[in-house]
């Protein structure tokens, strides 16, 4: 196989860019949004429906709850953190199927996208494909 192929083919098994976060969700695929950072920022603002596990609290202990049969999709606050990466490599190092979020919530956010928390911001809003 060609390896621009297989280089894009492996980046896109590992990421997700928000409209395709929101078209899973809107869809009930079975994807879960995890904010990785510090409680702080996910009472602030988080994308709706995620949970908070900050990076430097995943163990098997924090994560046991969890359905390994899903796919998780960790965030962060944008290009300028890196705690969705460190994230996503605890949860794939506990077994967990893992994406990272493109852009984290800001870009989500950039792309119109609505946030729920103490400074939430308007934008569209999940409907659920019920």
């Amino acid at each position: 196989m060609n390896k621009q192929i297989e280089f894009y083919e492996s980046k896109l098994t590992y990421e997700m860019d928000p409209s395709d976060l929101f078209d899973a969700l809107e869809n009930m695929q079975d994807v879960v949004v995890v904010d990785t950072r510090q409680p702080f920022g996910f009472e602030k603002e988080h994308i709706p429906g995620a949970i908070n596990i900050p990076h430097r609290e995943m163990t098997e202990e924090t994560t046991r709850h969890l359905d390994k049969s899903k796919t998780y999709v960790c965030y962060c606050d944008g290009i300028g953190c890196n705690a969705s990466t460190k994230g996503a490599l605890n949860m794939a190092r506990l077994g967990f199927t893992v994406k990272e979020l493109i852009g984290g919530i800001e870009w989500w956010k950039f792309d119109g996208y609505a946030t729920e928390g103490s400074k939430a911001t308007a934008g569209s809003e999940i409907q659920c494909a019920c």
